[in-house]
């Protein structure tokens, strides 16, 4: 069976549409991959988060290597067994976890020593134990480990910091590679570092492709540097990396961060967003976000949006959600994830049905003209 194989099949532009096969099932690409931080997308069963249209769920090494622990989730039969999920995971290899613990850790070349955020205790996490980590949970896309540093530091900081990464990139390819039969039908992904700096990304995409990856990253955005700074970025980035091999952009984004990135080239997405946002009341629509908790509300009879397909938007008014999400009602969190969730698949597959029918420029221009209005 297929380990590893991506294939594009339209494109417009810079952007395109294509398929990843593994074994576990095909990505459909642009894709977006709903966050399971702790091996649960918040608020949904697996089997609602898969009728979302999603082909693609994210796991979060730091997270799961600290509750209920990598070993215990192997002993248990590997992540997919664990929570009921039969298609492909990708794990982040936990590097941004724990370099957000700026008062908790401490990093050397050989790796970072932190405290857990939920009892103190002390950890080690390197590029080979992050490998794994990923090994023990069963991922099917693996991230390397590597170090996030925020845009507004030194460049000389930067640029240490993206040599260090690029050497962890190497030990992490060793790592994985050693990884015997999981490593024969998985997949592994490098991470481009480098802020917003033109050079620095040129060196570390060169530095990938030398060791050679199944797909690539563009870490280091959605760090607070603001959508302009993050697609002037975009506007090099991706094309300094390998056009055959998927491009991921890590942590991404609002609806219009993700038309914007496709534009410029990027096939795979994560977020928290559209699980969290929901939980909070705000909603994504077509013609933009809502908060549900707003007054205006509170006897409005329509759906949350008329355009979406989703459960929540066939069966629920604005004025029955608005009630749940006021209450603290448990339903309320769900059937709002629900539809946010949703929305982002039908975008998703509207984006590939616009590239794949030559009129992606076409959809961008009217997509921003409703939502951003």
């Amino acid at each position: 069976m297929t380990r590893f194989q991506f294939t594009i099949h339209a494109r417009e532009g810079k952007a395109r549409t294509g398929e990843i096969a593994m074994q576990r099932g095909t990505i459909r690409t642009p894709a977006f991959m709903p966050v399971g931080t702790a091996a649960t997308v918040k608020a949904m069963k697996v089997e609602d988060v898969r009728k979302t249209g999603a082909d693609i769920i994210l796991g979060n090494t730091y997270h799961l290597m600290l509750r209920p622990g990598a070993e215990r989730v192997a002993r248990l039969g590997g992540l997919h067994d664990f929570m009921g999920w039969d298609r492909p995971i990708l794990t982040d290899s936990g590097g941004y976890q724990v370099m957000s613990l700026s008062d908790l850790r401490k990093i050397t070349e050989e790796g970072v020593t932190f405290k857990s955020h939920l009892d103190g205790s002390r950890h080690s996490l390197t590029p080979e134990r992050s490998m794994e980590i990923q090994r023990l949970l069963g991922s099917d896309i693996v991230m390397a480990f590597d170090e996030c540093p925020r845009a507004d530091r030194p460049r000389d900081e930067i640029a240490a910091s993206m040599e260090m990464s690029m050497r962890w990139a190497k030990r992490s390819r060793d790592g994985f590679d050693s990884g015997g039969e999981h490593a024969a039908r998985s997949a592994l992904f490098g991470i481009q570092q480098g802020a917003l700096d033109e050079d620095l990304r040129r060196i570390s995409a060169e530095k990938l492709t030398e060791i050679g990856f199944d797909g690539y990253a563009v870490g280091g955005l959605a760090v607070g540097e603001g959508q302009e700074a993050m697609f002037a970025t975009l506007d090099f980035a991706p094309g300094q990396l390998p056009d055959d091999r998927p491009r991921y952009l890590m942590g991404v984004g609002k609806p219009d961060d993700l038309v914007g990135a496709v534009e410029r080239g990027i096939d795979m997405f994560d977020c928290v967003l559209p699980s969290r946002s929901g939980r909070n009341g705000q909603a994504f629509t077509w013609n933009g976000a809502i908060n549900i908790r707003n007054a205006k509300f509170a006897e409005d009879q329509e759906p949350l949006d008329d355009r979406c397909s989703c459960p929540t938007c066939g069966k629920y008014s604005r004025a029955y959600l608005h009630h749940l999400v006021r209450a603290g009602e448990i339903l309320g969190a769900m059937l709002m994830t629900e539809h946010n969730l949703s929305f982002y698949q039908q975008l998703m597959q509207a984006m590939r049905d616009a590239i794949a029918g030559g009129r992606f420029a076409a959809f961008a221009a009217d997509f921003r003209r409703d939502y951003l209005r």
